[in-house]
């Protein structure tokens, strides 16, 4: 479907996948901006886990001792950001969580995926079956109009607000549906049979405000958003502080909850919640039109001095107009408006640190 559809396709994870389409990279991101994008993320890794003893919150005490995130407070129905950490406090990938009333389904990135269950099979699997749904595709579908389309297949998705998760029947087709996405849109992530995938997604292409978005117009659309991309903004070597991603983080796992650490890396975690990461993620906007990409080195000055920091993700952002980025830099330095210099082609850029994220955040409350 995707090279009858005119994409370009790439070696990706593993996968081959499509980067863009015939109408190009900056086309489909104002598209998706604008209308309905349609998005093939069925790379990534789907997986339940299925509690042994047959009460979901075995799976979810179980999954807590992995993440620094609340998981026992997660409603049936409802699905929740999350983080993957190590011994050291780094981030071993993030991911989503959702509470399916008997069992947690998991979506996780393709590049970690074989490494994140064999650390759910090798930690979890005395009390919970690891089941690994690759007999299952994943689309995604985001922008101001994909409510639209998608209710027209279903109209009770219409209730539906940001982060929940249920099951639907989209025109005959069984699926499980989240609002959520990782474009900043109001939008949905569809996960069918995988023989189900091209049928569904012709009927969504079938709304004159449908239409394909590869993964050139995906990677655009996050950093507008400010969202990370896990081996550039997020690795095992930042922990979620350094990566201003404490919000993931409630208040019963923090320092005085009732169910305070007990995950990797809990007491590095923690003690940076409570006094603050030598360093922090922030937005970057350089000050001409040339764009600024990852591993580019951050300076204090124009000239001399050694680098400070770095750009992790960096691009031009076709809805700002302009160039934009993301980095790491010491947190001292980290106050929006801070002039700091990327280096480019062996020239100093001038960089303001900005606010993220670049674009508002459209999600349905």
């Amino acid at each position: 479907m995707h090279v009858a559809a005119g994409a370009r396709m790439v070696p990706f994870a593993g996968y081959d996948m499509p980067v863009q389409y015939a109408t190009g990279v900056m086309r489909e991101h104002l598209h998706t901006r604008q209308k309905a994008g349609l998005f093939d993320v069925s790379h990534m890794g789907q997986v339940e886990l299925h509690p042994k003893d047959g009460t979901v919150e075995t799976a979810m005490r179980a999954l807590e001792t992995l993440v620094p995130v609340s998981i026992l407070a997660l409603k049936s129905g409802r699905q929740r950001y999350a983080l993957f950490t190590d011994e050291n406090g780094g981030i071993l990938d993030d991911l989503m969580v959702a509470n399916r009333g008997d069992h947690l389904f998991l979506v996780v990135n393709a590049a970690c995926k074989a490494d994140d269950i064999a650390h759910l099979e090798k930690h979890l699997g005395e009390s919970c079956e690891v089941r690994v749904r690759d007999d299952r595709a994943l689309l995604a579908l985001q922008g101001p109009k994909a409510a639209d389309v998608l209710t027209a297949l279903d109209p009770a998705i219409a209730d539906m607000v940001f982060m929940d998760v249920r099951d639907a029947n989209l025109a005959g087709i069984s699926a499980i549906v989240s609002r959520s996405g990782y474009t900043g849109e109001d939008g949905f992530e569809i996960s069918v049979a995988a023989s189900d995938a091209p049928g569904l997604a012709q009927r969504l292409l079938e709304n004159e405000d449908g239409a394909w978005i590869g993964l050139g117009a995906r990677d655009s659309l996050r950093l507008e958003a400010g969202l990370c991309l896990y081996g550039n903004d997020i690795t095992k070597a930042t922990t979620p502080v350094e990566a201003s991603l404490e919000w993931a983080i409630q208040k019963p796992r923090r320092t005085g909850g009732e169910r305070a650490g007990g995950f990797p890396g809990a007491d590095i975690i923690l003690k940076q919640l409570d006094d603050g990461a030598p360093r922090r993620r922030v937005g970057l906007k350089p000050e001409g039109r040339a764009p600024v990409r990852d591993g580019a080195s951050l300076f204090a000055e124009a000239e001399g001095g050694e680098p400070i920091g770095r750009v992790t993700s960096g691009g031009f952002g076709p809805s700002v107009d302009g160039p934009i980025a993301m980095g790491l830099v010491p947190t001292e330095t980290s106050d929006a408006g801070t002039k700091l210099y990327a280096e480019v082609r062996g020239k100093r850029l001038p960089v303001v640190i900005s606010p993220l994220p670049f674009v508002t955040q459209t999600y349905k409350r």
